[in-house]
């Protein structure tokens, strides 16, 4: 693939020190692809997967001078598809969409809508029709009443990834002491959970959702999993993903219930961690997804996948003492600057 002067196609990633960002690099790169990376840590893994002259330290997302200096650094590297795979990255980027579609950069990115519908799990929930089945929830507010509901139960933050904040309340005591403060209350799902990645094209039709039965789990994080045949998840999967809008690729979190009925946890719209094990399934959804936005459309209905298992384990990445020292001098320098 090339762009429109005969260079390679210049891409820049963001999150590099995660699995997602890694794993898109690793799935998409072709060879008139050039990756750029971005982190807001030296010591994210993945600026080292780059050459030294295409590492990029950033701002946190949720720094208001965010968007504003990547969009410098993609009109300044002639970025030509900018892929952000942390949710605080997700919304200020889609805000400020049109001024990097001026600069010549593309988002592989949901519409801001999808976007703020997804990264609140209340409103995810309540974005579902009967057609998808979701846990009871609650927002833990001065309105809540604890004695409507059965222990166990899950209290979890609104907004957040990764597990964090999820908490396990099985002894009513424990409810005493639960700030109403906008965390949600769950019903517990004690049943297997799945993982299903959707990908859609940039106008929302569906091409492929992909189960994944998580098996074993690091900090949230699935380490062992195995896709799965499974008509009523992928049909689930589809109308979740309908119903938020989303395009590109995106994955829906879901976990079954008492009775087996397998029920809608939240949405991510963003690449998943585990993205490798639907690429050796038979659908590279980071290839197609980036194809698409360069020209080459997604194929028309819907994609195979075949049953395929994997592992995770960690891989490390030697490089020179002077190359890790020049990105901490640049993370220090960026500190220094006056916000």
């Amino acid at each position: 693939m090339r762009s429109a002067d005969g260079r390679p196609h210049r891409v820049l990633v963001t999150g590099c020190g995660g699995p997602s960002a890694i794993s898109f690099m690793a799935a998409a790169g072709a060879e008139r692809i050039e990756f750029y990376a971005g982190d807001i840590d030296p010591y994210a893994p993945g600026l080292y997967l780059v050459a030294p002259e295409r590492r990029l330290i950033l701002q946190p997302g949720d720094s208001s001078e965010f968007a504003r200096s990547l969009l410098e650094c993609c009109r300044e590297l002639e970025i030509d598809v900018l892929v952000p795979t942390v949710d605080s990255e997700l919304i200020p980027l889609a805000s400020s969409r049109s001024a990097f579609t001026a600069a010549g950069t593309k988002l592989l990115l949901a519409s801001e809508s999808a976007l703020r519908l997804c990264l609140d799990k209340w409103a995810v929930i309540s974005a579902m029709d009967e057609t998808v089945p979701v846990p009871r929830c609650e927002i833990c507010n001065e309105t809540l009443d604890w004695s409507s509901w059965t222990l166990p139960a899950i209290v979890k933050p609104r907004r957040g990834s990764g597990s964090r904040g999820v908490r396990l309340i099985d002894r009513w005591e424990q409810l005493d002491g639960c700030p109403r403060n906008e965390d949600l209350l769950q019903e517990y799902l004690p049943g297997p959970e799945f993982s299903l990645d959707v990908l859609a094209s940039t106008y929302g039709e569906i091409r492929a959702v992909v189960p994944r039965a998580r098996l074993k789990l690091d900090s949230g994080i699935a380490v062992t999993s195995r896709t799965v045949h499974d008509p009523h998840l992928q049909a689930l999967g589809r109308r979740a993903a309908e119903l938020v809008g989303i395009s590109g690729v995106a994955n829906v979190q879901v976990k079954q219930d008492h009775a087996g009925v397998p029920r809608l946890i939240e949405i991510n719209p963003r690449f998943p961690g585990t993205m490798p094990l639907t690429v050796a399934s038979g659908i590279n959804m980071p290839r197609l997804a980036l194809g698409e936005l360069l020209g080459t459309p997604i194929p028309a209905g819907e994609l195979e996948f075949r049953d395929i298992a994997m592992v995770r384990y960690l891989e490390g990445v030697v490089v020179e003492v002077d190359e890790v020292a020049n990105l901490e001098t640049a993370r220090a320098d960026m500190e220094c600057q006056p916000r």
